[in-house]
């Protein structure tokens, strides 16, 4: 073995697979790079995907491949000790199949794994090297994911690798007609159902189809609301009414669930990921989720009863972009296998 020893961290998704390089003092090396995701194809396909992208991370840096000392892995699906317990987006022979020890074995090396939420709650946390308490992410997206990183930088996982399914929480929040959302997890009322790109997408049909906005221009395309939901958040940077109305609503409910889970977590900061953090109106959306949190908690949870000049429950956007899930398992891979 090489006397430096590099850790990798790569993250699996559905169309990339994104990588980075950390040495032992989880400074990254190089430049993040992708390779095509095959994930589709099965698990075996995707180990040459892994292994393509530890060679450019190598060939990068000038390094052989023998100075990695470990690899952190995340995929995006749920799974417990390294077995993946369901498709989500994956091809069909993942599920059931330990991929943590595959992939070690196929290496060469020892491996972590755990989901890309997960994964990215770390990768914040590293990249925060003042974080001395805990920290929250939640992700809006397509759906609604979140991560618990408990102080000094491990990740909750729970006993099942489950914990922190924070778009299937609860919340008592109704339609116009009175009943609860649909979620895609079969239950409904929970936060996903509220605060995701397909909740939007219902939300924007319910809106339309409403008098008050008969003469919005999304009603004269003639495209379905799918589509039209892309164009919400260009709207809602231009100041239009319906799509900032939208995503006040949005936000609000978001504090509203953070409430519940701050309750139960009390982590100190809740930084939120995904898309928005790269909008125009994003310290706007801020101040909504802000406002939901602060009506729906102690006031303790907002500034310290001893200190009143002390914030409690900080709220930041994600810094770590696209790479934050690697970053987060590089870093990971260094603490638990920079000593062998």
């Amino acid at each position: 073995m090489p006397e430096s020893k590099y850790f990798a961290g790569l993250d699996i998704g559905g169309t990339t697979v994104k990588a980075v390089l950390v040495d032992q003092n989880d400074e990254p090396t190089s430049p993040p790079v992708e390779v095509r995701s095959l994930v589709k194809e099965g698990y075996r396909k995707t180990f040459t995907q892994l292994d393509e992208a530890l060679d450019k991370l190598c060939a990068g840096h000038g390094i052989p491949r023998d100075a990695i000392a470990g690899v952190g892995l995340d995929v995006p699906a749920p799974s417990s000790n390294g077995v993946i317990w369901s498709r989500a987006n994956l091809g069909d022979d993942w599920v059931g199949t330990d991929i943590r020890a595959g992939y070690s074995a196929h290496a060469g090396l020892p491996v972590f794994m755990t989901n890309d939420c997960n994964a990215a709650a770390v990768g914040e946390y590293a990249l925060r090297k003042s974080c001395a308490g805990g920290l929250l992410l939640v992700a809006p997206g397509t759906g609604l994911g979140g991560g618990f990183v408990l102080p000094g930088g491990r990740c909750h996982e729970g006993a099942n690798g489950l914990a922190l399914e924070l778009g299937h929480v609860p919340v008592p929040v109704r339609e116009d007609d009175g009943s609860l959302p649909a979620c895609s997890c079969g239950l409904h009322g929970c936060l996903e159902a509220w605060v995701s790109l397909m909740a939007l997408r219902r939300r924007l049909g319910i809106e339309l189809a409403k008098p008050e906005w008969a003469d919005h221009p999304l009603n004269a395309d003639p495209a379905p609301v799918e589509e039209k939901a892309f164009k919400i958040r260009d709207l809602a940077d231009e100041g239009d009414a319906l799509a900032r109305r939208l995503f006040r609503q949005q936000a609000e409910i978001l504090g509203r669930g953070l409430a519940g889970i701050v309750f139960a977590f009390d982590p100190g900061l809740v930084v939120i990921g995904g898309g928005l953090a790269e909008a125009g109106f994003r310290d706007e959306f801020l101040t909504w989720v802000r406002e939901g949190f602060e009506a729906h908690t102690w006031p303790a949870y907002v500034h310290s009863p001893v200190e009143p000049g002390r914030e409690t429950t900080r709220f930041e956007w994600a810094v770590g972009g696209d790479a934050a899930a690697a970053i987060g398992m590089a870093c990971t891979a260094r603490d638990l296998f920079g000593r062998i």
